[in-house]
């Protein structure tokens, strides 16, 4: 898979140094007021959560991160970003250190996993409560499977998956790496989705919210001859994680007040009412 532009910068970060002025740092709450601005990065991409259509971003962090700049009673500044190797070089690119360009960083990123290790090794960032719980599911037609209840029930038959996501590492492995010739392999889930749709495989892998919000995108939520399953399975891949946000971490006012704003969107049901436009279950993270 292409490394993008984004995870190239990355790549170049530890080699080359920062112009001599350096990037418009994250700031702490007090900043962020007196400047009447929250600037937020979320993932390009990444439907149904975030992305572009029609020149718009839209989808559910979309609006999640607007309920959190009216709490904090400030304007939206949302920037989307192409998603890097990994997490942490998201945290360096978009938080604490920057792109080769000075380019200003985020005040916050939104979509992080909630993760102790995580946090622990990436001392820069202070990581903001959970709003949301991902989980890995199947999507399947009943009229090519008589039932889904575990991977043995996949046997032969093909299976659409997001090439390097965590269905696709979870597939990979499992029984020993038994389903590896099944897999068909697709740029994003939202083409795996299409392929699906389209009768190329009759099993689609992903996350639950991505499968919904695919099929709610292209109308077919609902079809009495799809049905979706979870099926948990021990080993190095989790199965259902939590998402949250990350600040730098000389700005955990501001993640208090983040979490206050995100706590109370969830109790709220607003929250709920956001994933409903997108066709997506409410899924609360641990604790709710």
């Amino acid at each position: 898979m292409a490394l993008t532009r984004r995870a190239v910068l990355a790549g170049l970060g530890g080699l080359a140094a920062l112009p001599a002025s350096g990037p418009v740092s994250a700031r702490p709450l007090d900043e962020v007021t007196a400047s009447g601005t929250l600037r937020v990065a979320l993932y390009a991409e990444n439907a149904p959560f975030s992305e572009l259509r029609a020149g718009k971003p839209v989808g559910i962090d979309v609006e999640v991160a607007e309920a959190v700049a009216k709490a904090l009673k400030v304007r939206l500044d949302l920037r989307l970003v192409d998603a890097g190797e990994n997490v942490d070089g998201d945290f360096r690119l978009n938080l604490w250190r920057g792109d080769l360009a000075g380019s200003s960083l985020a005040d916050l990123m939104l979509h992080v996993p909630n993760d102790k290790m995580l946090g622990l090794r990436n001392e820069q960032v202070f990581l903001v409560r959970p709003y949301f719980a991902q989980r890995l599911a199947f999507a399947w037609r009943r009229g090519a499977l008589e039932g889904f209840e575990s991977f043995s029930d996949i046997g032969e038959h093909a299976v659409a998956v997001e090439g390097a996501s965590a269905s696709d590492m979870q597939l990979l492995t499992a029984e020993g790496g038994r389903y590896r010739q099944n897999l068909k392999h697709f740029r994003n889930q939202e083409e795996a989705a299409r392929a699906f749709l389209a009768g190329e495989a009759p099993i689609l892998a992903g996350t639950r919210a991505g499968i919904e919000g695919a099929l709610f995108a292209a109308g077919e939520a609902g079809r009495d001859d799809v049905a979706l399953t979870e099926i948990a399975l021990g080993g190095l891949v989790k199965s259902r994680w939590d998402l949250g946000g990350a600040v730098r971490t000389d700005s955990r006012d501001l993640a208090y007040a983040v979490g206050d704003a995100l706590a109370a969107l969830i109790e709220s049901g607003g929250l709920k009412a956001i994933c409903a436009r997108y066709g997506v279950t409410d899924s609360p993270p641990s604790g709710f």
